[in-house]
C-alpha cells in the first residue's frame, strides 16, 4: 500500500546576477543585480521559508565561461555566472533571518584540504543551527584549474576518484575526531573538553592527506546534509555511495526516470536504503492566476534571454564551442571533460535532435529540466505528473525573474498542493537532515560515513515503503 508523497523545493540560486538564463537580470523587476548585497539573499531566504521549502540551494563555479569562442566576452557581457561572490558568505545573514529554510552551498572539493573545509562547514552548521548543506562538485571548467595554478583540469574519471579520498577524510575528521561527551563546558571544573574523548585522525589517501585532530567540535549534523549532481555513470556510483540529496536535469520524464532507477538501484547495492535519498529535478516555472497571463509573463521575459551568453554556459556545461557551429545545426554528441550528463541528455538521450538556435531561447528547448507555464491548477498537475512518472522527490526551481517568479510560485502553486495533500502546511522541528528524513541529525549507520565514526557500531537501513504522487 502507497501513501501520497510530499513534493519537496528548493529554490535555486547563485552568487551571480546570471544563473541558468543569461541576461535575464536586465529586466526591469529582476533584483539578481543587487545578488552582492545582503538584502537581495535575505529576501530570498524569507520567501522561500513563506513557502515552506527544504532550503535555497546556491549554485557555485570556480572559473569563467571561456569555451564559446575561445573568449570569455560573451559571459562578462552578459553576466552568464561573472561575476560571483563566495556563497558561503551570505548563509549566516539568511539562517539569522529565518528559522527553518536550509542551506545548500556548493563548493568544489578539487581546490579545497579536507582540514580547513571540514571546520569550515562545520562553522557553518553551528552558525545555522544544522541547516546546512554540501552541494559536492569537482569542477568542469579548466579556466578555474588554470586560475589555480594548474594547467587543466583532472580527467572527469579521475574528479571522482579525488571526491572520494576527500570524503574519506572528511567523515574521518566530521565523525571520528570528537567523540559525542566530548565537549563539557564544565566550568566549576574548569574543564571545557574531555581530551581523553578527542582523537587525532590521519589520512593517507592518494590526493589528500591529513594529521590532526579537528578544528571544530562537533556542530549539530557533524556532517552536512550531502548534495551532488553528478549523473554521468561515474557519477551515479559517486552519489549512490554518498549523497542524501542529489539534483538531477533532463527535459523528459523518461531521462529522468532512467537516472532516479539507477542510482536508487546502485545505493540499495551499497546496503543503503534506496529511498534515503532525495531527488530533485531542476525546474523552471512561470505561473500566473490564469494561463493566459501566464504566457504573457513568458512572452515578456523571452526578449531578455542574451544568446551568446546563454550559448557561453552551454559550451561550459557540455565543452563544445557553440560559436563553432551554425545556428541551424543540431548539438551532437563527442567526448568531453565537462559534464558529460548534460551532453548526453542534449544529444544521445534527446527524442530528437535540438538545434544550436534553439537552446538559446527562454523555452523547453532551452531548458535542462521541465518547463512549465500556467496557471496554478496546469502547474500543479504537471509538477504531480514529472514525480509520478519519474520518482522525483521533488524541484530546484530555477531562478528566472528575481525574486518575482519565486513569490508567484510560493503564493499561488503553493497552496495548491497544500490543498491536494501533497505539500507540508508547516515545518517540523530539528536540523535540515530531520526536516528531510524524519530521522536523527547526524548521518544514519548505513551511510559510509558511519564506518569512521567514534564509538559507534554501523547498523542496517529499515526497509521502506516505496511512496508514490497519488
Amino acid at each position: 500500500m502507497t501513501r501520497p508523497r510530499e513534493i519537496r523545493f528548493n529554490a535555486f540560486n547563485m552568487a551571480s546576477p546570471s544563473h541558468t538564463w543569461a541576461g535575464l537580470w536586465a529586466h526591469p523587476r529582476d533584483r539578481a543585480s543587487t545578488y552582492n548585497s545582503l538584502d537581495y539573499w535575505v529576501a530570498l531566504a524569507r520567501t522561500a521559508e513563506r513557502g515552506l521549502f527544504d532550503g535555497v540551494f546556491i549554485a557555485d563555479v570556480l572559473g569563467v565561461y571561456d569555451v564559446y569562442a575561445d573568449s570569455p566576452d560573451a559571459a562578462l557581457l552578459s553576466a552568464a555566472q561573472t561575476p560571483s561572490i563566495d556563497p558561503t558568505l551570505v548563509v549566516p545573514s539568511m539562517a539569522q533571518a529565518t528559522r527553518h529554510i536550509g542551506f545548500g552551498v556548493t563548493a568544489n572539493l578539487t581546490y579545497e584540504h579536507p582540514y580547513v573545509f571540514a571546520r569550515r562547514f562545520a562553522t557553518l552548521d553551528h552558525l545555522t543551527k544544522g541547516r546546512v548543506g554540501w552541494n559536492i562538485v569537482t569542477g568542469y571548467l579548466d579556466s578555474g584549474a588554470k586560475g589555480m595554478g594548474l594547467a587543466a583540469n583532472r580527467s572527469h574519471d579521475a574528479r571522482y576518484d579525488a571526491g572520494e579520498d576527500f570524503l574519506q577524510a572528511a567523515y574521518k575528521l566530521w565523525e571520528g575526531s570528537w567523540e559525542e561527551g566530548a565537549v563539557l563546558r564544565d566550568r566549576a571544573a574548569r574543564a571545557f573538553t574531555d581530551p581523553a574523548k578527542v582523537h587525532r585522525i590521519r589520512h593517507d589517501g592518494p590526493y589528500y592527506q591529513v594529521d590532526g585532530i579537528h578544528l571544530a567540535e562537533p556542530s549539530p549534523q557533524r556532517t552536512p546534509v550531502l548534495y551532488q549532481a553528478g549523473a554521468s555513470s561515474r557519477g551515479r556510483e559517486f552519489a549512490a555511495r554518498h549523497a542524501e540529496g542529489i539534483f538531477l536535469n533532463g527535459q523528459t520524464r523518461k531521462i529522468l526516470g532512467e537516472t532516479v532507477r539507477s542510482i536508487r538501484t546502485q545505493a540499495a547495492g551499497f546496503g543503503r536504503d534506496p529511498y534515503d535519498i532525495r531527488f530533485y529535478a531542476s525546474a523552471n516555472v512561470i505561473v500566473a492566476p490564469t494561463r493566459a497571463e501566464a504566457l504573457d509573463r513568458l512572452a515578456e521575459y523571452a526578449p531578455y534571454i542574451h544568446a551568446a551568453g546563454q550559448l557561453a554556459l552551454l559550451s561550459g556545461w557540455t565543452g563544445v564551442d557553440l560559436s563553432a557551429l551554425d545556428p541551424q545545426d543540431a548539438l551532437a554528441y563527442v567526448n568531453s571533460n565537462a559534464i558529460q550528463s548534460t551532453l548526453e541528455n542534449l544529444t544521445l538521450r534527446s527524442p530528437e535532435p535540438l538545434k544550436v538556435k534553439d537552446l538559446a531561447t527562454l523555452s523547453a528547448t532551452g531548458a535542462r529540466g521541465p518547463f512549465i507555464v500556467g496557471s496554478p491548477t496546469e502547474v500543479a498537475d504537471e509538477i504531480l505528473s514529472w514525480v509520478r512518472e519519474s520518482d522525483v522527490d521533488g524541484f530546484n526551481l530555477s531562478r528566472i525573474v528575481s525574486h518575482e517568479t519565486l513569490e508567484a510560485f510560493v503564493d499561488l502553486v503553493v497552496p495548491e498542493l497544500q490543498e491536494r495533500g501533497v505539500y507540508r502546511t508547516a515545518y517540523g522541528a530539528g536540523t535540515l537532515r530531520e526536516k528531510l528524513f524524519g530521522r536523527a541529525a547526524t548521518l544514519p549507520g548505513s551511510h559510509p560515513a558511519a564506518r569512521v565514526r567514534a564509538n559507534a557500531t554501523p547498523v542496517a537501513p529499515a526497509p521502506r515503503e516505496p511512496v508514490s504522487a497519488d
